[in-house]
């Protein structure tokens, strides 16, 4: 399965930030669209990322002041990012590997979508129920042969 087929499955609206909204902004976007990043754009391209928890680390850090720092200078910006032509193992591979659970997915210069790790779950799970009912129709004989 490529990344491609799950953001054909998953849609590819994706919530995104300007790098100069504040942190509580990106809290609430996280919030009210119950996700766990934020593509980060300046000047309609990606420039970072921030997770939920890299908000609580802020806030952690640096308490009710944290909410008012400008994004740009909160976000990840040594970016790991996907293609829509990846398969599911090397998107996998690069989230174990590198200790995240959100890919952004690029497509040439522009952003196509993010993917999580529960994404990559899911899709994991739908080919193992697909491939358990072909070997269960197998086993009993409902193929000829």
């Amino acid at each position: 399965m490529k990344v491609i087929d799950i953001l054909k499955v998953k849609g590819n609206k994706v919530v995104t930030i300007d790098s100069h909204k504040t942190v509580r902004q990106a809290m609430d976007l996280i919030t009210e669209n119950f996700i766990g990043a934020l593509p980060v754009m300046k000047e309609n391209r990606l420039a970072g990322i921030i997770s939920e928890r890299d908000i609580l680390r802020l806030i952690q850090q640096k308490g009710d002041a944290a909410l008012q720092i400008k994004i740009g200078d909160a976000m990840t910006t040594k970016l790991i990012v996907g293609i829509l032509d990846d398969d599911l193992e090397r998107v996998e591979a690069l989230m174990t590997n590198n200790r995240f659970r959100h890919l952004p997915i690029m497509d040439g210069p522009n952003l196509a979508g993010i993917i999580s790790i529960g994404d990559v779950v899911k899709a994991h799970v739908k080919d193992l129920k697909i491939e358990n009912l072909y070997l269960i129709d197998y086993i009993t004989g409902k193929y000829p042969g």
